[in-house]
């Protein structure tokens, strides 16, 4: 006959076990940025939504660094090299001016960058699974009274 106090312990321990498991299994592994650590990126990521565009936010090894979605559909990087003039388009939403990098598009993928902040920020997303509209919507709101203004802006394309 089992004991009640070891099936409890059996059922504790396997409670556990199934929990630490789950919750390494659906950490996405990313690198941190080279100014990760300015505290404007702690302020950020102290404050980014559970979800966005949908997709549900996921544990990442990485400072200053988030994603969103099973498979990863969108992923935050704060703290990466501040861009200059550039010949990419650049949008303004709700306030943030960003760079639109479309090297990747054949793949459905773009890579959204801050222009005219400090720290700068990187949205890499799956166009696949979410859109730019709706994402950067959500996350510019956050961003814009916590990354310092530089003076550049988006000039209209001729």
């Amino acid at each position: 006959m089992i004991r009640p106090r070891r099936l409890l312990a059996a059922a504790a321990l396997s409670l556990l076990a199934a929990a630490t498991l789950s919750g390494c299994a659906g950490t996405v592994s990313l690198q941190p940025a080279a100014n990760a650590g300015d505290p404007a990126c702690a302020a950020v990521s102290v404050r980014l939504p559970d979800r966005v565009s949908g997709q549900e936010r996921r544990w990442t090894d990485a400072q200053a660094t988030a994603a969103w979605g099973s498979p990863t559909a969108i992923i935050l990087t704060c703290g990466v090299e501040e861009p200059g003039p550039s010949p990419l388009r650049c949008e303004t939403v709700e306030g943030v001016d960003w760079l639109i990098d479309e090297s990747e598009a054949a793949d459905d993928h773009y890579r959204f960058t801050t222009f005219g902040r400090t720290p700068a920020v990187e949205v890499y997303l799956d166009y696949d699974v979410v859109r730019s509209g709706d994402t950067l919507r959500a996350l510019s709101p956050i961003l814009n009274p916590i990354l310092e203004k530089t003076g550049s802006v988006c000039t209209p394309r001729v």
